[in-house]
């Protein structure tokens, strides 16, 4: 076969599944490296370990705090993160719908809605606090005005950059206009969508954090604010292990349901080197 004739080999799905495993375990290689690394340099003397404790130590410190509060911290933020992530999802997935599928309703709710996205999440806070007070309620709104915009946004997209061509051909099918929603324009823009839901997952994770800094007495915000104010940079790099590991799960069970949703797409995986 000449140069000039070279195809290009896709995997088969079959083969992408056998090597899923060995790719997921090639990505633990950069965070033990890293571990690694830090351990040596905290060791050696480099770093001060008041400052940045070997990993070992935080794992110590995890250890402690699992035998502890940890579970309480971890449940109360995982509460207020899926029950803002799924008020904020709901809401923008139904005006995504309304402004993707109507000009008219784009006119009116667009400029507002580009307005409001460009507020930093901080702004929020002290409004939330003096409408809300500082139970749960601010917290729960703040994420989901964290989730809604990144799943509005991506949703608008997905909607918008559908083939005409599909909506043409089921005009001409006669197709009604829940018939078109449910077998053409739901399945075009499932993609767009969940990469949206999964923007607003990573978002709410990082809004909730922003108020449970502020005011809050328990969860995983707290216990970095706790580990600032009592200088234990253990506590605070605890903490943000396990909203790391936190994220990486629920944004892991988003893909996962993304991969069995969409399992009828045919596109492109990568090559295999």
């Amino acid at each position: 076969m000449t140069s000039e004739t070279r195809t290009l080999r896709l995997p088969k799905p079959a083969a992408v599944a056998r090597r899923a495993w060995p790719r997921r375990l090639k990505g633990l290689a950069l965070p033990v490296l890293i571990l690694l690394l830090l351990e040596a340099v905290v060791r050696v003397g480099w770093l001060p370990s008041y400052q940045m404790p070997a990993p070992s130590e935080i794992a110590l410190t995890l250890t402690e705090l699992a035998e502890g509060a940890l579970w309480k911290h971890i449940s109360t933020s995982l509460l207020r993160v899926l029950l803002g992530f799924a008020i904020g999802a709901s809401l923008a997935l139904l005006f995504a719908a309304w402004v993707g599928l109507s000009r008219e309703a784009e006119a009116y709710l667009e400029p507002t809605f580009a307005g409001l996205r460009s507020i930093p999440s901080l702004a929020w806070v002290p409004l939330l606090l003096l409408w809300l007070g500082i139970d749960e309620t601010s917290k729960i709104v703040l994420i989901a005005i964290g989730a809604f915009f990144p799943v509005y946004l991506n949703g608008v997209a997905a909607i918008r950059d559908i083939d005409r061509k599909l909506v043409e051909v089921a005009h001409m099918y006669g197709f009604s206009r829940w018939r078109l929603v449910r077998r053409v324009l739901l399945p075009a823009a499932l993609p767009g969508l969940f990469t949206g839901l999964r923007s607003g997952l990573s978002l709410a994770w990082m809004f909730l954090v922003a108020a449970e800094l502020i005011a809050a007495t328990k969860g995983l915000g707290y216990l970095l604010s706790d580990g600032r104010e009592t200088s234990r940079p253990d506590i605070v790099l605890a903490a943000i292990i396990v909203l790391a590991l936190l994220g990486k799960l629920s944004d892991g069970l988003l893909a996962a349901l993304e991969k069995r949703c969409l399992t009828w797409r045919d596109t492109f995986t990568g090559q295999e080197q």
